[in-house]
């Protein structure tokens, strides 16, 4: 179920002049974090790999599967893994983001 908002927000009304100048203001802040953002992904792509080396084994169709033989030919390009943070279920931001993969 979705939930109305009550409070009302006042803006201030100010001249056409006066909202351009304010919105060239939010662009430059919008622009500076777009910049930071930019470079927290570079560092996130940057940082190393973890060496995988645990035996993980799955039921398939045909019996246990290591987990590099999952997916067949695809698994190199396509497989995404994700950390568990010590969970008793996945990361929900890793989660997440394979839920929304477009890979």
């Amino acid at each position: 179920m979705a939930t109305i908002a009550t409070d009302t927000v006042h803006h201030r009304i100010v001249s056409h002049q006066d909202w351009i100048a304010a919105r060239k203001e939010f662009l430059k802040k919008e622009k500076e974090f777009t910049r930071q953002r930019d470079e927290i992904s570079r560092l996130r792509r940057e940082l190393p790999w973890e060496k995988v080396e645990k035996l993980y084994e799955f039921e398939g169709p045909a019996g246990k599967v290591p987990l590099a033989g999952l997916f067949g030919n695809a698994a190199s390009s396509s497989s995404i893994t994700s950390c568990s943070a010590g969970l008793e279920r996945g990361c929900p931001s890793c989660s997440y983001l394979a839920d929304h993969s477009t890979r």
